[in-house]
């Protein structure tokens, strides 16, 4: 959630809006070009290629588990 929360802190959205509950579309109001965006920075950031769709609002939550389960798992 902190790679998440910094790149849209750096899209200029306010701290305070960004919660685990929140809503990508219906929230943030993020349009195709800024969803794209996050989808490259999180690529850059992360080495996960995550699709974000504009057809289903999905939370910042929801985007989290989703890079989770897509990250290797990490040996102990």
């Amino acid at each position: 959630m902190d790679t998440l929360k910094a790149i849209l802190v750096d899209f200029g959205i306010p701290e305070s809006a960004i919660r685990e509950d929140t809503l990508l579309y219906g929230h943030l109001q993020l349009d195709s070009v800024e969803t794209v965006r996050l989808a490259l920075e999180l690529k850059r950031r992360v080495g996960i290629d995550l699709k974000l769709g504009t057809r289903n609002d999905i939370t910042l939550g929801e985007i989290c588990h989703q890079i989770a389960a897509m990250l290797p798992a990490q040996s102990s």
